[in-house]
């Protein structure tokens, strides 16, 4: 049984359609991120499962059973939002315990003068606060539980946002760009805690983010999100080794994918600015292709001789990133004015090289990843042996 299902959800704003028939199914205990840019619609649709908002068209199911008439405090989900929305005036004990204070005693019970007559609250509240504590603990805040949010730091902040959806064991946690306000060293420290945390509770984890590098160093599986509908859903390697379409291969993958402008030949392969790779299609001769090279795919050649059966660009390096243990390098192709390729080198590679020197990069024709004028996935097959070019 799946832990959440989507049948068909729809959603517009006025004229502007927002979700377009989604379909997806989460496993239990599975860490699930939506990826895609802003405005794709992946925010809408976490908020139509926690009941925040409610969608045109459509079916949303918890635990196998339909929720569309649940509202948001009966579905079970806990939702950690980008501005942790705490509140300002409570300790840190405060807001972790008050899902529990509004769920376990009625509207009497939180009055001031009950409080201190109530022999069941008190006996609710000396429970409440156990489980604080343990929650806390687990997240080691349990040092912090009488500060404020305003005597805490981005990352205690975010971990009491967290502590607050914990302490009422959901079935789902939904998370809408936690991170996006922490700076980039405390991103990566909250990205393992984040992804510890799920291996620990077993949880079903759905997350939202716009940054790739997030969806693909936490989750399980990724459904990538554009003008809102999933372009392709998967593993992060799926997503990364065999993208269906440009705009998945472009999103995901830091530095970005390399996209080049090649054409059919009449021989049925693939042709590379006049260069011929031994990759072919069942497209018509003359047909534009993209051909798509992850920076690493690349290998540098002070000269052609060394490329053995395999394809080679003539280059000359124009920039230089250095990355520490690694470069990111940028050349240009001489004669093609639009064309760039980004490498992703070893320092030792790097530091050899000059700027506006000439070199080759080789790759492997089975490294290329190959799009059709639609831009979408096609898949190569073997044109035989691969034609070295000529010398630019």
């Amino acid at each position: 049984m799946s832990a959440v299902d989507l049948t068909s959800i729809t959603k517009s704003f006025g004229a502007t359609k927002v979700l377009g028939g989604i379909d997806l199914a989460i496993a239990e205990g599975e860490f699930l991120t939506l990826v895609g840019p802003s405005g794709c619609g992946k925010s809408t649709l976490i908020r139509i499962i926690a009941g925040l908002e409610t969608q045109d068209a459509g079916s949303v199911a918890i635990g196998g059973r339909p929720v569309d008439h649940l509202r948001a405090h009966e579905r079970r989900v806990a939702m950690v939002f980008q501005s942790y929305a705490l509140y300002p005036h409570m300790t840190v004990r405060h807001n972790i315990a008050l899902p529990l204070i509004m769920a376990r005693l009625n509207l009497a019970e939180r009055l001031p003068l009950v409080r201190l007559l109530s022999p069941r609250r008190r006996a609710v509240m000396a429970r409440i606060e156990e489980e604080v504590n343990a929650v806390a603990s687990g997240l080691q805040l349990g040092h912090l539980l009488d500060r404020k949010p305003a005597q805490l730091s981005g990352g205690q902040r975010q971990r009491v946002a967290l502590g607050r959806a914990m302490v009422r064991h959901p079935d789902v946690f939904l998370m809408d760009e936690p991170l996006s306000n922490l700076d980039a060293k405390l991103r990566v420290h909250m990205r393992s805690e984040l992804a510890d945390l799920h291996k620990r509770l077993g949880s079903t984890f759905i997350y939202v983010t716009h940054d790739q590098i997030e969806a693909m160093t936490m989750s399980d599986r990724v459904a990538m999100m554009d003008q809102g509908e999933i372009l392709q859903l998967g593993t992060p390697s799926e997503l990364y080794e065999a993208p269906t379409n440009i705009k998945v291969a472009q999103f995901i993958g830091s530095p970005a994918i390399n996209l080049l402008p090649a054409r059919i030949g009449p021989s049925g392969a693939v042709e590379l600015f006049g260069r011929t790779i031994g990759l072919g299609t069942s497209l018509p001769a003359g047909s534009a292709v993209t051909l798509g090279l992850r920076p690493e795919a690349f290998s540098v050649l002070q000269n052609e001789t060394g490329a053995a059966n395999r394809p080679s660009l003539p280059v000359k390096l124009h920039r230089k990133e250095n990355l520490g243990s690694e470069y990111i390098l940028h050349f240009d192709l001489p004669g093609q004015e639009q064309a760039t390729i980004i490498m992703r080198a070893p320092a030792a590679v790097a530091t050899g090289l000059n700027e506006a020197e000439l070199v080759f990069l080789t790759f492997e024709a089975a490294q290329c990843h190959l799009f059709d004028a639609d831009g979408r996935r096609i898949t190569p097959r073997d044109a035989g042996r691969v034609v070295l070019p000529l010398r630019a």
